[in-house]
């Protein structure tokens, strides 16, 4: 499992002209689900997104975690993070999970960040073409594999 992680200082994600789920202050996560993702990649990497300290403290050092600013999560699933570009010019997706397996897996992330924030993410909705617009605050992006845990 992997996740784009990004500060923002808001974010939101339209799908068919209509907004679906908007934040202020907090993350923007990108999730790509594998085809050999588990429950325990979902444990581990909510874990890691709710405790990860990108916010700045009064002397602006990244110190402070999502819940110790009160901050939300916007979720958006994105299968092309699994993208494999090696030969041509076409990216494939064939190690990206199919809706069957991601969809399960999509919903157990949700469930497990708002158990890990307190708080419902945000999200898009898997499979729909979305417009997700974001300020990048820093900016802070962080990359997060739950196969590369050391």
């Amino acid at each position: 499992m992997r996740a784009i992680i990004q500060r923002v200082s808001c974010a939101s994600v339209t799908i068919d002209g209509a907004e679906h789920g908007a934040i202020q202050a907090g993350m923007v996560v990108l999730l790509g689900i594998h085809q050999d993702d588990t429950p325990e990649d979902i444990s581990w990497l909510s874990k890691k997104i709710a405790q990860l300290r990108i916010f700045g403290d009064e002397a602006g050092q990244m110190n402070l975690s999502l819940k110790d600013i009160n901050g939300n999560i916007l979720l958006v699933s994105q299968f092309t993070l699994f993208a494999q570009t090696k030969k041509g010019n076409r990216p494939s997706f064939i190690q990206a999970a199919p809706p069957p397996v991601a969809i399960p897996l999509y919903e157990m992330m949700i469930a497990a960040l708002e158990k890990e924030t307190g708080i419902p993410p945000q999200t898009g909705r898997f499979g729909a073409d979305m417009k997700v617009n974001l300020i990048n605050d820093g900016p802070v992006t962080i990359y997060i594999d739950s196969k590369n845990k050391e």
